[in-house]
C-alpha cells in the first residue's frame, strides 16, 4: 500500500491533482478542501490511499492521517464506496461526521449526495463505535472568488459529487455574491470548498 506521497505539485484539477515523485506523475484524487491547499509548483505531501482493483490502480490523497483513517473507515459501511466517501469528507470534516454519526444527525449525512435516509441510518447503526470522538469543533475558512468564466467550472465539479445543476448554480451564485474583480484558477478549489459548505448546511 503507498501510505503517503512528497513530491512537487504538477497540476491540480478539480477532483485531483498529479504529484511527482522520483520523476513518475501520480494521480491523486482528492477532496475540494485537500485540493485547495496544493500550488502548482510547490512541494505537497499527502497521506494517500490505495484502491486496488482488475481493472485500475486508484490513489486517494488526503491533508492527513486522520481524513486517510475516515475515509477507510466509512467505505466499511454496506453500500459505501470510495466516491461515495470521498463526497463525504467533501460535505463534512472528519470530525463533522463524527460528530453526525455520535448525534445521529441524520440531516447531517443527508447533506452528502448520494445519502438517502436509510443509507444515513445504516451508516449511524455501523459506525457509531468504530469512528471516534470529535476533537474540536472547526472553524470555517472563507473562500475568494473566481472570475465568471469559470464559474462553471466550479458547478460541473459540484455536479460531478452528485448535486443537481440547480443546486450547485445556487450555491456558487451564493458564494460570488459581492465578490469584486477576477483572481487566478488556483482559487477555484477554494470557491468550490465554500460551495460545498453552503450546500451543506454549514457543517463541512
Amino acid at each position: 500500500m503507498i501510505a503517503s506521497v512528497h513530491g512537487t505539485v504538477q497540476a491540480v484539477r478539480l477532483d485531483a491533482a498529479v504529484v511527482e515523485v522520483g520523476g513518475v506523475g501520480l494521480l491523486v484524487h482528492a477532496t475540494p478542501a485537500t485540493l485547495a491547499g496544493l500550488r502548482v509548483g510547490s512541494s505537497a505531501q499527502l497521506a494517500t490511499s490505495l484502491l486496488v482493483r482488475e481493472d485500475a490502480l486508484t490513489l486517494f490523497g488526503f491533508a492527513d492521517s486522520d481524513e486517510r483513517e475516515v475515509f477507510e473507515i466509512v467505505q466499511t459501511v454496506s453500500g459505501v464506496g470510495p466516491r461515495l466517501a470521498l463526497a463525504m469528507l467533501a460535505v463534512h470534516t472528519p470530525d463533522g461526521l463524527r460528530r453526525a454519526v455520535l448525534d445521529e444527525d441524520v440531516k447531517a449525512l443527508q447533506r452528502v449526495p448520494g445519502i438517502g435516509l436509510k443509507g444515513a441510518q445504516r451508516i449511524i447503526l455501523e459506525l457509531k463505535d468504530r469512528i471516534g470522538v470529535p476533537a474540536a469543533v472547526p472553524s470555517a475558512t472563507p473562500a475568494r472568488p473566481v472570475p465568471g468564466d469559470r464559474r462553471d467550472m466550479v458547478v460541473e465539479a459540484l455536479v460531478g459529487l452528485g448535486w443537481t445543476a440547480r443546486a450547485a448554480g445556487d450555491a456558487v451564485s451564493t458564494v460570488l455574491e459581492g465578490s469584486e474583480g477576477p483572481v487566478g484558477e488556483d482559487e477555484v478549489a477554494g470557491v468550490l470548498r465554500a460551495a460545498l459548505r453552503t450546500l451543506g448546511g454549514g457543517h463541512a
